[in-house]
């Protein structure tokens, strides 16, 4: 059957613009004999080859082994392959139209249909090469048309193999005199076969290998850009716990390695790794499905072919595999075939790379206007008009497509709006805008090669090659260097591995109207973009398998949150892990944290341990209660001696006042209203100056207090003993005594609190330790021994002073202030010593308020005991402030 249609459309090819030479004529005739060959033809200056996989389906002829088995026979011709022949037609249709490439020069082209079969790809690539109507291998026999490359071929498999047989006897591009020695002695006939072959299908990175494939180049990137965009598609979504299956091919055991390794090392994970037999699918599919269903991984990456993966997704509906997500590889992708109906119930969702879909502007226009009788190729537009309408041309030979000629004619009943149809039914013009970018490399490799000006050429002494009579490897060093910039804007270049531009369009499976599945393209992934953003997706439009637009989870164990941390489980990956909580006083702030870390010391853990927060600053400040009443009761307090002392001055005549030694008692009134006010330098924040001196002002200001109530009580002891006949007290009566008393009891004071400063300061600090969420802001004592002396020296003094105003209790009543001192000095030792165990219990603040309470409490009952019965008595009972009563001569009761 199509051999009798090739036949006529050879005879018939009598285009005005794709011209068959002469010289071509007889050796088609020769080919209805002897050659069997399926091919078309369109003449030209230059010839530029295709192998295209037009038909997709193919029937095997019975053999009997008493006859040469017949050829196999090739069927089924869907509109996507037939759209190949009609892009490459178009390209060269627009570059011989074009005057800035190739000018006064026709590209031409040779066909060949491969039908898928690895035979069929092997003979056209020989036909191409070898120029005549046999295959010969090694063997090249053009007239004057030359070959410039050869577009193909369909699969990745068998592109390997063409690629190496059009690398044969490789001249090396710097060793040019070698090349032309060995050109000058082979034989008129035979020439190197470095014909450069440019694939639009075949992805293999094992094709990038230019040791053993230095002529192979493609308009469409290497698996191992696809695999590494897979890779990161899948963490993109955050899917850790993923399936791989590929089928057992070089394209899928390749590919699908990468796609692991780049996963591994992106930290996550792979649930299970299976390959698709092509062979016998039906031995291992049921087994593979059921470990994808049995699997809690959601996200499955599949790196095949479509046509492999039909067994595979009937087996999936069979075992009612459903909400899975799968993540295609280019090869099916966007394939019709999966997209039908019948799939939608479990492929709804599906993400994947598909080519680039670039715009061939006039390329709908003229696949509008193709006409049934239009040669070249008639006879293929016309198989392909009769599968699609169901009729035959009649006259088209003596074979149909159809076993049995259909009762209708297709002449008269198709026209243009067959392909119109077709065209707009078809989403998938990336293999035809492949096609269209080879031919438009070798175009411009050609173009380069034909303006070299002779001493400006790469090859020896600058020489450069002619366009009619070129060889392989002089071409393949402009293919190397080419750069196109096509109708749409894009570039297409080569890498040194003859690799282009890696860009794929990410496409997303959703359910349309009437339970029709839409490829809706969703972002991009380009390679030439800036670094961290080859990924480009708009996960809003995204639709998913759940029918939600939220992204699944395809994780072993749920992410850990903030205030966790994860802990591997024995015997599995380490994506399986559970969720341990951060010990006290540690946190993690990011979700699956590998361990906890402690919080800054100015810091502490949140209740959920997902954050450090700041520690509140601890010290008796004057905005608390605490502190404002302290404050206010120091500062008020510190009036109350002042009053008395404007009480003393105003009455300093009167007998009571100078009998109380006036003077002392006035500076005992200024040292406790000092006193008072001590206590407001333990409020508020302790600066560093603070610390250092308001220990010292305390120690001191009550040194000179108590010192003057010792030297009163002294001087009280030595007034009543002096008056005795012959006493020797007499000379120590005088008041340079009490001055040295306080002065000699002051200046001790003064050099403990020197010797303190000198030695061991006191300094500000922040205690973390103590209490939890604080940070306590303190003043330490530095030397915690001076600290207690200086205590104790107060002590000491205080005791001294009690100590003599206890003996002196028997004194006359009326002139005896020695039981008020006793009183006093009591109330002050009382105070202190049970400010020991209270300071050494109290944190924080709370002991610099347990300090100012006793500052104020013992200065309030000096206060009180020394001063309140003379006030009384001066400003209410004034009948008592008088020498006589004073000197015991009334009866009234004694001061």
């Amino acid at each position: 059957m199509l051999r009798a249609k090739v036949r006529k459309l050879f005879l018939r090819d009598s285009s005005p613009y794709f011209r068959v030479p002469a010289s071509y004529s007889s050796r088609w005739e020769h080919a209805q004999d002897s050659s069997d060959l399926v091919g078309i033809v369109g003449g030209g200056d230059v010839l530029v080859g295709a192998i295209l996989p037009l038909h997709v389906d193919k029937v095997h002829p019975k053999v009997f082994y008493t006859e040469r088995p017949g050829r196999i026979i090739c069927r089924l011709i869907p509109f996507d392959n037939y759209l190949q022949l009609h892009a490459v037609k178009f390209a060269m249709e627009e570059i011989n139209r074009r005057p800035d490439l190739l000018p006064n020069i026709t590209l031409g082209f040779q066909v060949y249909d491969s039908c898928v079969v690895l035979q069929r790809e092997l003979e056209g690539t020989l036909w191409m090469i070898t120029g005549q109507n046999k295959v010969i291998p090694n063997y090249r026999c053009q007239g004057r048309e030359q070959l410039a490359a050869i577009i193909g071929h369909s699969t990745s498999t068998i592109s390997i193999l063409m690629a190496h047989i059009l690398g044969l006897n490789r001249y090396p591009q710097g060793d040019v005199e070698q090349a032309l020695t060995f050109a000058l002695a082979a034989r008129k006939h035979i020439a190197a076969l470095c014909v450069a072959s440019i694939s639009h299908f075949s992805t293999s990175s094992l094709l990038s290998d230019r040791t053993q494939f230095p002529s192979f180049f493609r308009t469409v990137p290497s698996d191992a850009f696809q695999s590494h965009g897979l890779a990161q598609l899948v963490l993109h979504f955050g899917w850790t716990w993923v399936g791989l299956v590929a089928v057992a091919n070089d394209y899928g055991q390749q590919g699908i390695q990468v796609i692991r390794g780049e996963i591994i090392k992106a930290g996550a994970c792979i649930a299970f790794m299976e390959y698709i037999k092509s062979i016998r699918p039906d031995n291992n599919i049921p087994r593979i499905v059921q470990t994808i269903k049995q699997s809690t991984a959601k996200a499955v990456v599949v790196f095949s072919t479509d046509l492999s993966l039909i067994p595979f997704f009937d087996e999936i509906l069979k075992q009612n595999v459903t909400e899975k997500v799968w993540v295609a590889s280019e090869a099916w992708a966007i394939s019709t075939f999966l997209a039908a109906d019948k799939y939608s119930r479990i492929l709804v969702g599906t993400i994947g790379f598909a080519f680039y879909s670039g715009h061939i502007p006039g390329f709908q226009d003229s696949i509008d206007h193709i006409q049934h009788f239009e040669p070249p190729g008639e006879a293929w537009t016309k198989m392909f008009l009769e599968e699609s309408v169901g009729c035959a041309f009649l006259d088209f030979g003596d074979f149909t497509f159809s076993r049995e000629k259909p009762a209708r004619n297709c002449t008269g009943i198709v026209g243009m709006d067959i392909f119109q149809k077709a065209f707009n039914n078809t989403p998938n013009l990336r293999i035809a805008y492949n096609l269209y970018s080879a031919v438009y490399v070798i175009a411009k490799a050609l173009h380069d090669l034909h303006i070299c000006r002779e001493g400006e050429g790469p090859f020896s002494y600058g020489s450069c090659s002619d366009l009619w009579n070129f060889k392989p490897w002089q071409l393949l060093h402009y293919m190397k260097k080419v750069k196109v910039r096509l109708s749409s804007e894009r570039e297409v270049f080569f890498d040194e591995n003859g690799d282009p531009p890696a860009v794929y369009d990410i496409m997303n499976w959703q359910l349309g109207p009437g339970g029709k599945i839409n490829l809706v393209k969703v972002g991009s992934y380009d390679t030439a973009a800036p670094l961290g953003s080859a990924l480009n997706i708009n996960t809003s439009t995204m639709e998913w398998i759940t029918g939600s637009r939220e992204v699944p989870l395809s994780v072993c164990s749920h992410s850990c949150p903030p205030g966790f941390r994860k802990a591997a489980r024995r015997g599995e990956p380490v994506c399986c892990f559970q969720c341990v909580p951060c010990p006290h006083g540690e946190i993690s702030n990011l979700t699956d944290s590998i361990e906890c870390s402690r919080c800054p010391w100015n810091k502490w853990p949140s209740l959920k341990k997902d954050r450090c927060l700041p520690k509140a600053i601890e010290f008796l400040s004057y905005d608390e209660p605490l502190g404002v009443t302290l404050a206010s009761t120091s500062a008020t307090s510190s009036m109350i001696p002042l009053v008395i002392l404007g009480v003393f001055i105003h009455y300093k005549t009167s007998p009571i006042v100078r009998a109380n030694n006036y003077f002392l008692s006035c500076l005992l009134l200024v040292s406790l209203s000092l006193c008072f006010l001590c206590a407001l330098a333990f409020i508020g924040f302790p600066q560093p100056q603070k610390c250092l001196l308001r220990q010292a002002a305390f120690g001191m200001v009550f040194a000179l207090c108590v010192s003057c109530i010792l030297a009163k009580t002294i001087m009280v002891v030595i007034a009543f003993k002096a008056i005795k006949p012959d006493s020797d007290l007499r000379r120590w009566s005088s008041p340079r005594v009490s001055y040295l008393i306080i002065g000699l009891s002051t200046l001790l004071q003064f050099l403990v609190c020197i010797t303190w400063l000198s030695l061991s300061p006191p300094y500000h600090e922040s205690k973390t330790e103590a209490q939890s969420g604080f940070i306590i802001v303190q003043c330490n004592e530095g030397s915690p021994t001076i600290f207690w002396c200086m205590l104790g020296y107060l002590g000491l003094l205080a005791t001294i002073s009690f100590i003599v105003a206890f003996l002196a209790r028997r004194l006359p009543d009326s002139f005896n202030e020695a039981k008020f001192i006793t009183f006093s000095m009591l109330a002050f030792l009382s105070v202190w010593v049970s400010f020991i165990p209270a300071s050494l219990s109290a944190h924080g603040k709370y002991t610099a308020a347990m300090e100012i309470f006793a500052i104020l409490s013992s200065s309030w009952a000096m206060l009180c005991c020394m001063f309140a019965p003379k006030c009384y008595i001066i400003l209410f009972q004034t009948n008592r402030n008088s020498r006589e009563h004073l000197m015991g001569k009334t009866n009234k009761k004694p001061l």
